[in-house]
C-alpha cells in the first residue's frame, strides 16, 4: 500500500492482492471514514494540511496500515502576477518561465484561461498546478521548442526539440531533478500534428544529404518522413527525474509521445486523461529504461499505443544496458488507440511489469510484448490479469527495423494471463470492428518463447460466424487452463 499526498487530501493506491475475485470490494479507513472500492485506489479528501492520518486496508481477512501524510500548504504563485495572459493569443514562454524561476519549494498556479506558450523547463521541488479551465496551450512554431535537448526516441538517443514541459535533462548516470507535480483539473495542450509536420519539413531539409546517401537502406524505416520525426518535441518530457506526480490533469494533442519518462524513477500518473487522436507516434504514456513506475485511474483516447514500456534499440540499447523494471499499470480504460504494449524497443530489458484492472478492448492490439528479431535484450517476468482486451499478442512484429542489429536475438519468458476477456475484436482508429486472432504467441529462430501461461480466459463469441484463432509457433512450455468461447 502506497499514497499520493496533496495539501487536503491523499490517493491510497494498492496492488491486486492474490486471489481476488472481481465484483468483492475492498474496505479503506481514514480518520475514522469507512469506505469500499472495487478499485485498487481511492482519493480520500476533506482532511486537514500537514496532518498525519492512520490508514487501514482490509480485504476479506487480510490487513495493512500505514501512516499518510498531507502535504503542508505552500507559497503559491500565481502566473498572472508575472504578466502571463490567457487570452489563447498573447505568447507567455518569457512570463511563465519567470514564475516557474521564482517558485521555491512552492505551487506555480495557473487560473482558468489559455495560455500559450513554447518549451517551459520546470525544476526540483515544485509543483504546476493547473485550475480547472487553465490551460498550457503548446504552439506550432518550431523555434519555440529551442533550443534542442538530449533525448531518445524510439530507442535511439539523439538531439530532439525541447518538450513543451520538460523536467529534467538526460543523464545515464545521475539524477537531474527531483520532486516535481504537476497537478489540478486543467490541460495541457500541445501544437499536435500541426507542430509535427512543421518539425518533419525543417528535419527532411537539415538532413537531405543523409536521407539521400542512405540509397535502398531508406527502406528500412517505416515511410520518408520516419527519421525527420524522430526529432519532434514530446509533449511532457521527464529525463533522468526521480519522485514525480502527475495528477488529475488532461494531457492532449501532443506532437508525438504525450508522456515520455527516461532514466526515471518513481513516476506516478494517476486520474489523468490523454488524448491523441490524429497523431502518428501518439503513445499516451512511455517509461524509457526507467523504474518504479505506476500508473492508474487513467482514459486513454490515443493515436498509437496508450501505453508504451520500452528499454532502447538495438545495440545501442544492450550499451546503455538501462532495463525498464517494476511497472505497474492498473484501474486504467482505453477508447480509442492500440492498447498496452511491451516494445517493440526492449534490447535493454524489460521486466516485473504487473497489469490489471484494465479495459483495452476498444483498442487495435489489446495487450503486446513485440520486438524485431534484431533488437536482442528480454521481456520476462510479465503479469496480466482481470482485464479486458481484443488480443494477447506476444510476437515478432517487422517496423521499426532499421539499424544496426543486436548480436542476439530477443527472449521472452515467464509471464501469465489470467482472468482475462477477450473481445478477439479489433477497434481500428477509424471506428470499424473487425475479427482477429485471440491469442498469438510466437518466438523467435534460436529463441523460443518460454514459459507463458494462460488461465481462465473467456473468448467473446461474438457476432455469428465469428473465427477464434490461437496461434502458437517456436514455444516452449505454453499452457493453457480453462480457456473457453462465451
Amino acid at each position: 500500500m502506497r499514497y499520493i499526498a496533496e495539501e487536503k487530501a491523499i490517493i491510497v493506491y494498492w496492488d491486486l492482492p492474490e486471489g481476488f475475485v472481481p465484483g468483492e470490494k475492498y474496505t479503506l479507513e481514514v480518520n475514522g471514514k469507512r469506505v469500499e472500492t472495487e478499485k485498487c485506489h481511492m482519493k480520500i479528501d476533506g482532511i486537514e494540511p500537514d496532518t498525519e492520518y492512520p490508514v487501514k486496508w482490509t480485504y476479506k481477512t487480510s490487513t495493512e496500515e500505514m501512516t499518510a501524510k498531507t502535504l503542508p500548504v505552500r507559497e503559491r504563485i500565481n502566473v498572472l502576477d508575472f504578466g502571463a495572459i490567457g487570452d489563447g493569443k498573447t505568447l507567455n514562454t518569457e512570463a511563465l518561465q519567470k514564475a516557474i524561476d521564482a517558485c521555491d519549494k512552492g505551487v506555480v498556479y495557473l487560473p482558468a484561461g489559455d495560455f500559450l506558450t513554447g518549451s517551459l523547463r520546470l525544476h526540483s521541488d515544485m509543483e504546476l498546478y493547473l485550475e480547472k479551465g487553465a490551460v498550457i496551450h503548446g504552439t506550432t512554431e518550431v523555434k519555440d521548442y529551442m533550443p534542442k535537448i538530449k533525448s531518445r526516441f524510439e530507442g535511439k538517443e539523439m538531439m530532439c526539440y525541447s518538450g513543451l514541459i520538460n523536467i529534467g535533462e538526460l543523464d545515464r548516470d545521475s539524477i537531474t531533478c527531483r520532486n516535481v507535480r504537476i497537478c489540478g483539473e486543467g490541460k495541457v495542450y500541445g501544437g499536435g500534428w500541426d507542430l509535427a509536420t512543421n518539425v518533419i519539413e525543417i528535419e527532411k531539409e537539415r538532413l537531405k544529404e543523409y536521407l539521400e546517401s542512405l540509397g535502398d537502406k531508406i527502406k528500412d524505416f517505416d515511410q520518408l518522413e520516419t527519421e525527420p520525426a524522430r526529432a519532434r518535441p514530446r509533449l511532457i518530457n521527464i529525463s533522468s527525474a526521480e519522485n514525480v506526480v502527475i495528477n488529475g490533469i488532461s494531457v492532449e494533442n501532443g506532437p508525438c509521445w504525450n508522456i515520455h519518462m527516461i532514466y526515471s524513477n518513481n513516476i506516478e500518473t494517476c486520474g489523468i486523461t490523454i488524448r491523441s487522436q490524429g497523431v502518428w507516434n501518439g503513445d499516451g504514456w512511455d517509461p524509457d529504461s526507467s523504474t518504479n513506475c505506476t500508473l492508474f485511474g487513467c482514459e486513454f483516447h490515443t493515436g498509437d499505443d496508450a501505453v508504451a514500456i520500452k528499454s532502447g534499440k538495438n545495440p545501442e540499447g544492450n550499451v546503455v544496458n538501462r532495463p525498464t523494471e517494476h511497472i505497474r499499470v492498473f484501474d486504467c480504460v482505453s477508447n480509442y488507440g492500440h492498447g498496452i504494449t511491451i516494445g517493440s524497443e526492449m534490447s535493454g530489458g524489460v521486466s516485473d511489469v504487473r497489469i490489471w484492472n484494465c479495459d483495452m478492448g476498444t483498442s487495435v492490439y489489446g495487450v503486446e510484448i513485440k520486438a524485431t528479431k534484431k533488437r536482442g535484450g528480454y521481456v520476462r517476468d510479465v503479469h496480466v490479469s482481470n482485464t479486458k482486451a481484443c488480443r494477447l499478442l506476444l510476437h515478432s512484429v517487422g517496423y521499426n527495423d532499421d539499424g544496426e542489429g543486436a548480436p542476439t536475438v530477443p527472449v521472452f519468458e515467464n509471464c501469465t494471463f489470467e482472468n482475462i476477456e477477450l473481445t478477439a475484436r479489433r477497434h481500428m482508429q477509424d471506428n470499424q470492428e473487425f475479427d482477429c486472432e485471440a491469442i498469438e504467441v510466437s518466438g523467435f529462430e534460436g529463441s523460443p518463447t518460454k514459459n507463458i501461461k494462460f488461465k481462465n480466459i473467456t473468448i467473446d463469441n461474438g457476432v455469428e460466424g465469428h473465427k477464434h484463432t490461437i496461434f502458437v509457433s517456436r514455444c516452449q512450455g505454453i499452457t493453457f487452463e480453462n480457456v473457453v468461447c462465451k
